[in-house]
């Protein structure tokens, strides 16, 4: 068993999750919902344990290095994180029907590393060659899944809203209320904001260690910091002037808009020293 089939045969459960939301969403049948559920933490303990398999695989090419090094690497790791923060919803809520909304995230997200992207194991470049890595890594992408359910929820909100009421027996009436949207939505980013502040300041002490200096207006930092401030905007707007609904929605897509530049449109586009991230 090799990781590179693990991951294949996460992406089909994925995508049998999605297709299963999907149903669940046009038909309201629970079952449907509990199996998109059921199917999408298949999909993340076998990725769980392909994530584990690609490290260990790394170690005995003599490369030895946690698999977060490169974009094929990250964007798996990105739909790792996903999943598992709309499960954590899920665990906590059980709205289901959000599963439509967010998992085709993470099946995009697998189905472009799978088919579109190197896959091969590589050392890693002197610059990569820190802990500070992991501890980076891997707040900057939860703090991102957290703003890809934010996103998704606002998506919801913003069709809910736009249909006003709803038929009792059409596919919006399994939405929840758009009261409760607005607020799993406002939730999710604040899950979101302190995970990317956390990632920004390890980014700051890797960058010390790396480079000698803490900040150097990189692209990458720089729309990071803009990242950050779309968010703080967010919940300034929310806490102190009572920012609720429609304009809270769309600066929540907005927000992952930017994130998504931040993390994509960045390294595919601009150069800096975040260039080994292709």
């Amino acid at each position: 068993m090799t990781s590179s089939l693990l991951f294949n045969v996460t992406t089909i459960a994925y995508l049998a999750s999605m297709l299963a939301f999907f149903a669940y969403l046009a038909s309201r049948v629970e079952k449907l919902g509990l199996l998109g559920s059921l199917t999408a933490l298949t999909g993340l303990i076998l990725q769980t344990g392909a994530i584990g398999l690609r490290w260990r695989e790394s170690y005995q090419m003599g490369v030895g290095h946690a698999p977060l090094s490169n974009l094929y690497e990250s964007v798996v790791f990105f739909s790792w994180t996903i999943v598992l923060i709309y499960l954590l919803l899920d665990l906590r809520y059980r709205y289901r029907v959000i599963g439509a909304f967010v998992m085709p995230f993470a099946l995009l997200g697998m189905t472009w590393a799978q088919l579109a992207l190197q896959s091969g194991i590589e050392p890693l470049v002197p610059a990569l060659q820190s802990n500070w890595l992991l501890y980076h890594v891997v707040t900057c992408f939860l703090g991102y899944a957290a703003f890809a359910v934010a996103c998704g929820i606002s998506i919801m909100y913003l069709v809910r809203d736009a249909a006003g009421a709803a038929p009792a027996g059409g596919v919006l009436a399994s939405f929840p209320p758009v009261k409760v949207l607005d607020d799993l939505n406002y939730r999710a980013i604040m899950v979101g904001f302190p995970l990317l502040t956390l990632g920004i300041v390890t980014g700051a002490a890797w960058a010390n260690y790396a480079w000698g200096t803490y900040w150097s207006w990189d692209p990458k930092e720089t729309w990071s910091l803009i990242v950050w401030f779309v968010y703080a905007a967010f919940l300034h707007a929310r806490i102190t002037r009572g920012w609720v609904g429609r304009r809270a929605a769309w600066l929540s897509v907005i927000g992952f808009a930017a994130t998504i530049f931040c993390y994509l449109g960045v390294n595919l586009f601009l150069s800096g020293l975040h260039s080994y991230g292709r």
